[in-house]
């Protein structure tokens, strides 16, 4: 059984056991795990679509690393014979997961 699950604006594909990386949330120290309700299929035996989510279904996550940087992006603006050179970069913060359960 597998969920594709909506995640920060993306689409991500979700089976039991499977360790996901995604962007980071707002979760209190406390929290050892997360709950995704926003669901958009459940496949398997028999599929079930959403229209956009399905109704009552949830993926259930335990956290396995809070907080990690991805790998850099240089972003680099240049005009040339104008004398214009700026060079910027940026990390993303990444949460990692490991998907336990899929409640259809």
């Amino acid at each position: 059984m597998y969920a594709i699950i909506e995640d920060s604006g993306t689409q991500v594909r979700a089976s039991v056991g499977d360790v996901l990386t995604l962007d980071i949330r707002e979760l209190p120290e406390s929290a050892k795990s997360v709950t995704f309700d926003k669901v958009l299929m459940v496949g398997g035996d028999s599929s079930k679509f959403g229209t956009p989510y399905v109704k009552g279904a949830t993926v259930t996550a335990d956290i396995v690393e809070r907080d990690f940087k991805g790998e850099k992006i240089d972003i680099i603006k240049f005009k040339r014979r104008k004398n214009y050179k700026r060079k910027t970069g940026h990390r993303q913060r990444h949460m990692t997961v490991k998907v336990t359960a899929i409640n259809a």
